[in-house]
């Protein structure tokens, strides 16, 4: 919908489909409703998450004509990403201008499986029948630009932590370039602060917790446990961040906006900012709504709200609702009939007045009842000739069925390699310089470093020179009882130059 929206509608309705919650939306005030139904006048969106869709940036040729664009990204995003061409994925895109190429078009590409679509909102179907818009989560942020909540052109992020998923957008020059779902949703950070805690604790009292507790004056046993996630937390973001500022040729990241779905007391963006040392502030905006004092509106239901009312030019428009309401009931072929029915019934009565006219209306009946047959025939026709040829290529997708088989199990095992070393990444740096102090710690000089990956095994092979043979082993005793479990270390023997009076040795470090 555009900005017409509250005007054509009664009422707007948000949906969180993971919680089952909903807001309903009249004359600006917001208020969860548990008990909404079906009503004809009001207009639902929803929104699906991160890891509910794949995003990737696609390019195309500036010569295909704008309405072969769909086909010509539907068939690339098949092709780049190894898709099942047995499923009919749902493809929404929205266009990134790109300056930089002006041979290409540039579009960033949402797909979706229809039946995560069908069991994700399987339950809100059964309650209110139609859903107008369902968007893709990350988008719903344009609208904080297109109202000018947002003012500033710079680089942002925007961090969001829910029960069932968290995930991290990046906008740059107000527009959408990357987003990324976080495994730190509060049901995983839950379930990795009891392993931290070493033991099992209540989610309710978990969450109680993180609502209630000022982590700067707690005293609660969980404060160092919940601390440690918050910093494992951001050290991820920290990597996303340099991943993006790299793939997207970013200077810096101007500014984190950073919040939750619950009111929680120690706010997130206070953490972001001493961790990330940027700039960072809390994911909450004066959207212009009402609500009860006492009652905290999820942001991205206040999204969703703010979504309706901004113009469609000023907005992403992505919508994967495949529960849309039918057209109206003088556009449906069943409508248009029974009205000219009810108008050949009325014309019928007229008979005894004027029998020309009486005439006239049964002749545009059957005219238009004519035209009514041909068109369905036509239909008819088109659709027995479909299935005959359907059943034709039958056999021969039968024999090409065991090729394509193979063929998808190879591509997929090609997109699970990718997709293993994108998130199991090593992070080779990190390493190198956590080994460098303790090299330094033991007066242990590198000489030189390899790097091997080969067997599904990250190995680096560090060349060692010390004046004290004593000194090479006391190093490899304390890091192999510092990382144990995590690195494995090794070394075959320290050799000695009576020339230069020094002992040279390979240290084998492999990362389990």
């Amino acid at each position: 919908m555009g900005e017409n929206t509250q005007q054509s509608f009664s009422n707007v309705v948000s949906i969180n489909p993971y919680n089952d919650t909903c807001v309903n939306g009249l004359s600006s005030f917001l208020k969860y409703d548990d008990k909404v139904t079906f009503s004809k006048g009001q207009h639902s969106i929803s929104y699906l998450n991160t890891k509910d869709f794949i995003s990737t940036q696609i390019s195309v040729s500036k010569n295909i004509p704008e309405e072969d664009i769909y086909d010509a990204v539907s068939t690339k995003a098949y092709d780049d990403l190894a898709l099942d061409q047995a499923v009919s994925y749902q493809i929404q895109y929205v266009e990134l201008y790109n300056s930089l190429d002006s041979e290409n078009r540039l579009f960033n590409v949402f797909i979706v499986d229809p039946d995560i679509i069908k069991e994700t909102f399987e339950n809100t179907i059964s309650k209110i029948k139609y859903i107008d818009t369902i968007i893709p989560s990350p988008l719903l942020i344009k609208s904080l630009y297109s109202k000018d909540l947002i003012t500033s052109s710079d680089t942002h992020a925007f961090i969001y932590i829910q029960a069932n998923n968290a995930f991290i957008a990046v906008y740059n020059d107000k527009k959408y370039i990357f987003s990324k779902t976080l495994e730190y949703s509060f049901i995983q950070l839950h379930e990795k602060f009891c392993e931290l805690y070493g033991e099992k604790i209540e989610y309710n009292d978990f969450i109680n917790f993180l609502q209630d507790e000022d982590l700067k004056t707690s005293s609660s046993p969980y404060k160092e446990f919940v601390i440690k996630l918050y910093k494992d937390i951001f050290a991820n973001i920290n990597d996303i961040l340099t991943y993006v500022k790299r793939a997207y040729e970013l200077k810096k990241i101007d500014c984190i906006y950073a919040g939750t779905q619950i009111n929680m007391t120690t706010k997130l963006d206070e953490i972001s900012e001493f961790e990330l040392n940027i700039k960072s502030s809390c994911f909450e905006f004066d959207y212009g709504f009402e609500s009860d004092e006492d009652e905290y509106i999820d942001q991205l239901h206040s999204l969703m709200h703010l979504y309706t009312i901004i113009p469609d030019e000023e907005k992403y428009i992505c919508n994967f609702s495949i529960f849309e309401r039918p057209p109206k009931f003088v556009q449906r072929d069943s409508g248009k009939l029974i009205l000219v029915a009810a108008a050949a019934l009325v014309l019928g009565f007229a008979y005894p007045v004027s029998y020309w006219v009486a005439t006239y209306a049964q002749s545009l009946q059957i005219k238009l009842l004519n035209s009514e047959y041909r068109i369905i025939n036509n239909k008819k026709i088109t659709r027995e000739t479909i299935i005959k040829n359907r059943n034709a290529d039958k056999d021969k997708y039968a024999k090409l069925l065991n090729q394509e088989q193979n063929e998808f199990i190879s591509k997929k095992e090609t997109l699970t390699k990718i997709r293993d070393v994108k998130i199991n990444y090593l992070m080779k740096a990190k390493i190198l310089t956590a080994l460098t102090k303790d090299l330094n710690k033991y007066k242990i000089r590198l000489e030189s470093l390899s790097f091997d990956d080969k067997n599904e095994k990250n190995t680096f092979m560090l060349d060692l020179v010390s004046y004290k043979d004593v000194s090479i082993t006391k190093l490899v005793k304390y890091l192999t009882k510092t990382h144990e479990g995590k690195i494995n270390f090794s070394l075959k023997k320290i050799a000695f130059d009576e020339e230069n009076k020094k002992y040279f040795s390979t240290l084998k470090v492999e990362i389990l």
